[in-house]
Protein backbone atom coordinates (compact mmCIF):
# COMPACT_ATOMS: atom_id res chain seq x y z
CA UNK A 1 0.00 0.00 0.00
CA UNK A 2 1.19 3.54 -0.89
CA UNK A 3 0.46 5.99 2.13
CA UNK A 4 0.93 9.63 2.34
CA UNK A 5 1.21 11.13 5.46
CA UNK A 6 0.68 14.86 6.65
CA UNK A 7 2.19 16.36 9.55
CA UNK A 8 1.93 19.52 10.72
CA UNK A 9 4.10 22.20 9.01
CA UNK A 10 5.10 23.66 13.05
CA UNK A 11 7.18 20.93 14.17
CA UNK A 12 10.17 18.60 12.78
CA UNK A 13 8.93 14.97 12.83
CA UNK A 14 10.39 13.04 15.46
CA UNK A 15 10.35 16.63 17.12
CA UNK A 16 13.29 17.78 18.49
CA UNK A 17 11.78 18.72 22.24
CA UNK A 18 8.04 18.76 23.08
CA UNK A 19 6.02 17.60 20.59
CA UNK A 20 3.69 15.19 20.76
CA UNK A 21 1.55 14.62 17.66
CA UNK A 22 5.30 14.88 15.65
CA UNK A 23 6.10 11.91 18.42
CA UNK A 24 3.11 9.77 17.13
CA UNK A 25 3.52 10.55 13.21
CA UNK A 26 7.30 9.77 13.32
CA UNK A 27 6.18 6.35 15.34
CA UNK A 28 3.28 5.80 12.79
CA UNK A 29 5.53 6.43 9.71
CA UNK A 30 7.99 3.66 10.96
CA UNK A 31 5.77 1.06 11.82
CA UNK A 32 3.84 1.32 8.37
CA UNK A 33 7.21 1.30 7.11
CA UNK A 34 7.92 -2.18 9.04
CA UNK A 35 4.77 -3.82 7.95
CA UNK A 36 6.15 -3.37 4.24
CA UNK A 37 4.25 0.18 3.17
CA UNK A 38 5.41 2.77 0.90
CA UNK A 39 5.14 5.61 3.16
CA UNK A 40 5.40 9.17 2.02
CA UNK A 41 6.07 11.99 4.66
CA UNK A 42 4.47 15.42 4.13
CA UNK A 43 6.56 17.83 6.79
CA UNK A 44 9.19 20.36 6.86
CA UNK A 45 12.35 19.87 5.30
CA UNK A 46 14.40 19.65 9.14
CA UNK A 47 12.56 16.32 9.80
CA UNK A 48 14.59 13.33 10.23
CA UNK A 49 11.56 10.63 10.12
CA UNK A 50 13.86 7.68 8.42
CA UNK A 51 11.14 7.35 5.75
CA UNK A 52 10.97 9.10 2.21
CA UNK A 53 9.67 12.54 2.78
CA UNK A 54 8.84 15.53 1.12
CA UNK A 55 8.04 19.51 1.93
CA UNK A 56 6.92 23.03 1.17
CA UNK A 57 9.54 24.22 3.72
CA UNK A 58 12.77 23.58 5.04
CA UNK A 59 12.19 25.18 8.55
CA UNK A 60 9.37 24.89 10.89
CA UNK A 61 7.10 27.77 10.63
CA UNK A 62 6.10 30.38 13.07
CA UNK A 63 4.04 31.33 14.96
CA UNK A 64 2.16 28.09 15.30
CA UNK A 65 -1.43 27.94 13.94
CA UNK A 66 -0.51 30.90 11.18
CA UNK A 67 -3.13 30.16 8.67
CA UNK A 68 -1.27 30.99 5.00
CA UNK A 69 1.78 29.33 5.96
CA UNK A 70 -0.75 26.05 6.76
CA UNK A 71 -2.64 26.34 3.88
CA UNK A 72 0.34 26.71 1.51
CA UNK A 73 1.46 23.55 3.30
CA UNK A 74 -1.13 21.48 3.08
CA UNK A 75 -2.01 22.72 -0.84
CA UNK A 76 1.87 21.39 -1.53
CA UNK A 77 1.18 17.82 0.79
CA UNK A 78 -2.45 17.51 -1.66
CA UNK A 79 -0.54 17.75 -4.98
CA UNK A 80 2.57 15.88 -3.96
CA UNK A 81 0.87 12.78 -2.13
CA UNK A 82 -2.34 12.70 -5.05
CA UNK A 83 -0.96 9.34 -6.67
CA UNK A 84 -0.73 7.72 -2.71
CA UNK A 85 -3.35 4.82 -2.56
CA UNK A 86 -4.24 6.52 0.88
CA UNK A 87 -3.82 10.33 2.38
CA UNK A 88 -3.36 10.41 6.39
CA UNK A 89 -3.53 13.79 7.20
CA UNK A 90 -2.72 15.12 10.67
CA UNK A 91 -3.48 18.75 10.54
CA UNK A 92 -6.29 20.58 11.26
CA UNK A 93 -7.06 22.34 7.87
CA UNK A 94 -5.78 19.58 5.37
CA UNK A 95 -9.26 17.65 5.69
CA UNK A 96 -11.00 21.04 5.20
CA UNK A 97 -9.13 22.28 2.07
CA UNK A 98 -9.26 18.27 0.77
CA UNK A 99 -13.02 18.63 0.06
CA UNK A 100 -12.59 21.33 -2.44
CA UNK A 101 -14.10 20.98 -5.71
CA UNK A 102 -12.04 19.74 -8.14
CA UNK A 103 -8.98 18.29 -6.07
CA UNK A 104 -8.31 15.24 -7.39
CA UNK A 105 -7.22 12.74 -4.77
CA UNK A 106 -7.33 9.54 -3.13
CA UNK A 107 -9.22 8.48 0.23
CA UNK A 108 -7.76 10.63 3.12
CA UNK A 109 -8.22 9.71 6.91
CA UNK A 110 -8.08 12.40 9.56
CA UNK A 111 -7.03 11.70 12.87
CA UNK A 112 -8.29 14.52 15.50
CA UNK A 113 -5.19 15.25 17.53
CA UNK A 114 -7.60 17.89 19.80
CA UNK A 115 -10.85 17.94 21.73
CA UNK A 116 -14.59 17.94 20.04
CA UNK A 117 -15.27 20.70 21.53
CA UNK A 118 -18.29 23.73 20.26
CA UNK A 119 -15.53 25.20 17.76
CA UNK A 120 -13.92 21.80 16.28
CA UNK A 121 -17.34 20.00 15.80
CA UNK A 122 -18.78 22.19 13.11
CA UNK A 123 -15.64 22.09 11.06
CA UNK A 124 -15.18 17.92 11.35
CA UNK A 125 -18.90 17.73 10.63
CA UNK A 126 -17.83 18.96 7.20
CA UNK A 127 -14.97 17.26 7.12
CA UNK A 128 -16.58 14.19 7.71
CA UNK A 129 -18.87 14.28 4.53
CA UNK A 130 -15.63 13.54 2.17
CA UNK A 131 -12.61 12.16 4.84
CA UNK A 132 -12.74 9.23 7.32
CA UNK A 133 -12.09 10.84 10.75
CA UNK A 134 -10.07 8.58 13.44
CA UNK A 135 -10.23 9.28 17.29
CA UNK A 136 -7.21 8.83 19.55
CA UNK A 137 -9.86 7.20 22.62
CA UNK A 138 -13.11 6.76 23.31
CA UNK A 139 -13.25 9.51 25.80
CA UNK A 140 -12.61 11.84 23.09
CA UNK A 141 -15.02 10.14 20.46
CA UNK A 142 -17.95 10.14 23.21
CA UNK A 143 -17.51 14.09 22.58
CA UNK A 144 -18.17 13.81 19.31
CA UNK A 145 -21.14 11.41 19.73
CA UNK A 146 -22.52 14.23 22.44
CA UNK A 147 -24.10 16.62 19.27
CA UNK A 148 -26.89 16.79 17.78
CA UNK A 149 -25.45 16.31 14.79
CA UNK A 150 -22.70 13.45 15.81
CA UNK A 151 -19.49 13.13 13.99
CA UNK A 152 -19.08 9.72 12.55
CA UNK A 153 -15.97 8.03 13.87
CA UNK A 154 -14.82 5.53 11.81
CA UNK A 155 -12.23 3.85 14.57
CA UNK A 156 -10.72 5.23 17.95
CA UNK A 157 -7.11 4.00 17.45
CA UNK A 158 -4.71 4.81 20.71
CA UNK A 159 -0.97 6.35 20.19
CA UNK A 160 1.63 4.09 19.77
CA UNK A 161 5.19 4.41 21.02
CA UNK A 162 8.78 3.35 20.81
CA UNK A 163 9.32 0.82 23.59
CA UNK A 164 13.49 0.30 22.32
CA UNK A 165 13.62 4.25 23.45
CA UNK A 166 11.67 3.89 26.62
CA UNK A 167 12.98 1.21 28.69
CA UNK A 168 11.67 -0.17 31.67
CA UNK A 169 13.75 0.89 34.89
CA UNK A 170 14.12 -0.03 38.54
CA UNK A 171 12.59 3.27 40.24
CA UNK A 172 14.12 4.03 43.65
CA UNK A 173 15.27 7.35 42.50
CA UNK A 174 13.85 8.84 45.49
CA UNK A 175 11.78 11.34 43.45
CA UNK A 176 8.20 12.10 41.78
CA UNK A 177 8.55 13.23 37.95
CA UNK A 178 5.84 15.81 35.69
CA UNK A 179 6.23 16.05 32.14
CA UNK A 180 4.42 18.24 30.39
CA UNK A 181 3.28 21.61 28.90
CA UNK A 182 3.68 24.60 31.59
CA UNK A 183 0.03 25.06 31.33
CA UNK A 184 -3.04 25.33 34.00
CA UNK A 185 -4.75 22.40 31.75
CA UNK A 186 -1.45 20.01 32.46
CA UNK A 187 -1.91 21.07 36.46
CA UNK A 188 1.60 21.76 36.61
CA UNK A 189 0.03 23.83 40.21
CA UNK A 190 -1.17 20.90 41.92
CA UNK A 191 1.85 18.78 40.93
CA UNK A 192 4.17 22.03 42.89
CA UNK A 193 1.14 21.43 45.68
CA UNK A 194 1.01 17.70 45.77
CA UNK A 195 4.91 16.69 45.91
CA UNK A 196 5.17 19.49 48.82
CA UNK A 197 2.50 18.92 50.89
CA UNK A 198 3.55 15.09 50.55
CA UNK A 199 6.92 15.86 51.19
CA UNK A 200 8.67 14.55 47.91
CA UNK A 201 11.23 15.84 45.55
CA UNK A 202 9.42 16.93 42.47
CA UNK A 203 11.40 17.09 39.18
CA UNK A 204 9.81 19.03 36.31
CA UNK A 205 9.96 18.80 32.42
CA UNK A 206 8.34 21.19 31.02
CA UNK A 207 7.84 22.85 28.09
CA UNK A 208 8.01 27.01 29.06
CA UNK A 209 8.64 29.18 26.00
CA UNK A 210 5.33 30.96 24.53
CA UNK A 211 4.14 34.01 26.23
CA UNK A 212 1.23 32.42 28.34
CA UNK A 213 3.24 29.57 29.30
CA UNK A 214 5.46 31.93 31.59
CA UNK A 215 2.81 34.06 32.43
CA UNK A 216 0.88 30.88 33.87
CA UNK A 217 4.27 29.96 35.10
CA UNK A 218 5.13 33.29 37.45
CA UNK A 219 1.72 33.84 39.02
CA UNK A 220 0.41 30.20 39.78
CA UNK A 221 3.90 28.07 40.16
CA UNK A 222 6.77 29.94 40.75
CA UNK A 223 5.39 31.10 44.31
CA UNK A 224 4.86 27.30 45.22
CA UNK A 225 8.65 26.54 44.95
CA UNK A 226 11.15 26.91 47.20
CA UNK A 227 14.74 29.03 46.86
CA UNK A 228 16.27 25.61 46.40
CA UNK A 229 14.04 24.08 44.03
CA UNK A 230 15.38 23.53 40.72
CA UNK A 231 13.36 25.63 38.47
CA UNK A 232 11.80 24.06 35.71
CA UNK A 233 13.47 22.90 32.09
CA UNK A 234 12.48 21.20 29.08
CA UNK A 235 14.66 18.13 29.77
CA UNK A 236 15.99 16.29 26.06
CA UNK A 237 14.77 13.43 25.62
CA UNK A 238 17.17 10.87 26.83
CA UNK A 239 17.90 12.49 29.57
CA UNK A 240 14.12 12.83 30.35
CA UNK A 241 13.71 8.85 30.16
CA UNK A 242 16.61 8.00 32.46
CA UNK A 243 14.30 10.36 35.06
CA UNK A 244 11.30 8.64 34.18
CA UNK A 245 12.94 5.14 34.55
CA UNK A 246 14.13 6.11 38.11
CA UNK A 247 11.43 7.91 39.39
CA UNK A 248 8.82 6.40 41.91
CA UNK A 249 5.97 7.84 40.23
CA UNK A 250 5.05 10.22 37.01
CA UNK A 251 2.58 12.94 38.79
CA UNK A 252 -0.21 14.26 35.77
CA UNK A 253 -2.73 15.97 37.33
CA UNK A 254 -4.66 16.90 34.14
CA UNK A 255 -8.01 19.35 34.37
CA UNK A 256 -9.10 19.10 31.26
CA UNK A 257 -10.75 16.11 29.21
CA UNK A 258 -7.46 15.60 27.48
CA UNK A 259 -7.96 13.23 24.34
CA UNK A 260 -5.09 11.15 25.13
CA UNK A 261 -1.73 11.65 27.09
CA UNK A 262 1.55 10.47 25.35
CA UNK A 263 3.49 10.90 29.21
CA UNK A 264 1.33 8.41 30.72
CA UNK A 265 1.71 5.89 28.13
CA UNK A 266 5.72 6.65 28.63
CA UNK A 267 5.72 6.71 31.67
CA UNK A 268 4.28 2.78 32.05
CA UNK A 269 6.56 1.58 29.42
CA UNK A 270 9.38 2.96 31.86
CA UNK A 271 7.82 0.67 34.28
CA UNK A 272 6.50 3.78 36.39
CA UNK A 273 3.61 4.21 37.99
CA UNK A 274 1.04 6.88 37.16
CA UNK A 275 -0.89 9.25 39.32
CA UNK A 276 -3.63 10.88 37.28
CA UNK A 277 -6.59 12.96 37.68
CA UNK A 278 -9.88 10.92 36.15
CA UNK A 279 -10.22 13.21 33.76
CA UNK A 280 -10.13 12.49 29.68
CA UNK A 281 -8.76 8.91 28.48
CA UNK A 282 -6.43 8.91 31.63
CA UNK A 283 -9.04 5.70 32.81
CA UNK A 284 -8.15 4.17 29.62
CA UNK A 285 -4.33 4.40 30.10
CA UNK A 286 -4.42 3.52 33.56
CA UNK A 287 -5.36 0.49 35.67
CA UNK A 288 -5.90 1.85 38.97
CA UNK A 289 -4.32 0.15 41.67
CA UNK A 290 -2.26 -1.75 38.84
CA UNK A 291 -0.34 0.73 36.92
CA UNK A 292 -1.18 3.66 39.04
CA UNK A 293 -3.86 5.64 40.41
CA UNK A 294 -6.90 7.98 39.47
CA UNK A 295 -7.29 10.81 41.86
CA UNK A 296 -10.54 13.05 42.11
CA UNK A 297 -8.68 15.89 43.88
CA UNK A 298 -5.32 16.82 45.48
CA UNK A 299 -5.88 14.56 48.49
CA UNK A 300 -6.29 11.36 47.04
CA UNK A 301 -3.26 11.76 44.98
CA UNK A 302 -1.34 12.87 48.28
CA UNK A 303 -2.75 9.32 49.58
CA UNK A 304 -1.93 7.53 46.41
CA UNK A 305 1.90 8.84 46.83
CA UNK A 306 2.15 6.41 49.73
CA UNK A 307 0.77 3.85 48.34
CA UNK A 308 2.63 4.02 45.00
CA UNK A 309 5.70 1.72 46.23
CA UNK A 310 3.09 -1.56 46.17
CA UNK A 311 2.49 -1.04 42.53
CA UNK A 312 4.45 -4.31 40.66
CA UNK A 313 6.57 -1.83 37.81
CA UNK A 314 6.47 -5.22 35.71
CA UNK A 315 2.81 -4.56 35.43
CA UNK A 316 3.24 -1.30 34.44
CA UNK A 317 5.69 -2.12 31.59
CA UNK A 318 3.45 -5.38 30.21
CA UNK A 319 0.13 -2.82 29.85
CA UNK A 320 2.42 -0.54 28.00
CA UNK A 321 3.68 -3.64 26.08
CA UNK A 322 0.54 -5.21 25.61
CA UNK A 323 -1.54 -1.65 24.49
CA UNK A 324 1.20 1.02 23.22
CA UNK A 325 3.46 -0.30 21.40
CA UNK A 326 4.00 1.70 17.94
CA UNK A 327 3.63 -1.63 16.08
CA UNK A 328 0.06 -2.50 17.10
CA UNK A 329 -0.68 1.50 16.33
CA UNK A 330 0.48 0.43 12.95
CA UNK A 331 -1.77 -2.14 12.99
CA UNK A 332 -4.56 -0.40 13.76
CA UNK A 333 -4.13 1.93 10.89
CA UNK A 334 -3.64 -0.99 7.96
CA UNK A 335 -6.78 -2.32 9.26
CA UNK A 336 -8.89 0.78 9.19
CA UNK A 337 -6.71 1.93 5.70
CA UNK A 338 -7.87 -1.36 4.12
CA UNK A 339 -11.47 -0.74 5.20
CA UNK A 340 -11.74 2.57 3.37
CA UNK A 341 -10.03 1.38 0.60
CA UNK A 342 -12.65 -1.29 0.39
CA UNK A 343 -15.44 1.41 0.57
CA UNK A 344 -14.18 4.32 -1.39
CA UNK A 345 -11.28 1.83 -4.03
CA UNK A 346 -12.72 3.78 -7.46
CA UNK A 347 -10.63 6.98 -6.74
CA UNK A 348 -8.43 8.52 -9.91
CA UNK A 349 -4.77 9.20 -9.37
CA UNK A 350 -2.88 11.37 -10.59
CA UNK A 351 0.66 11.50 -11.56
CA UNK A 352 2.62 13.57 -9.43
CA UNK A 353 4.28 16.75 -10.89
CA UNK A 354 8.12 16.89 -12.14
CA UNK A 355 9.70 19.23 -9.51
CA UNK A 356 8.43 17.09 -6.11
CA UNK A 357 11.13 17.12 -3.71
CA UNK A 358 11.94 13.20 -2.55
CA UNK A 359 14.17 12.74 0.39
CA UNK A 360 15.26 9.65 1.17
CA UNK A 361 15.81 9.64 5.01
Amino acid sequence: MRIGLIAPPWVPVPPPAYGGTEVVIDNLARGLQDLGHEVLLFTVGESECPVPIDFRYARPMAPIGSVIPETAHVLAAYKSLADMDIIHDHTFLGPVICGLRGMRRPPVVTTNHGPFSRETVPVLQEVAKHATVAAISHSQASQARMNSAAIPIAAVIHHGIDLEKYKPGPGGGGYLMFVGRMSADKGVHHAVRVAKQAGRKLVLSTKMREEAEIAYFEKEVRPLLDADDEVPSEIPLQQRVELLRHADALLNPITWCEPFGLVMAEALACATPVLAFDNGAAGEIIDSGRTGYLCRDEAEMISAIDRVGGIDRDQCRESAERQFSLQRMARDHDRLYRRVLEHEGGFLRRVPSADRRLVSA
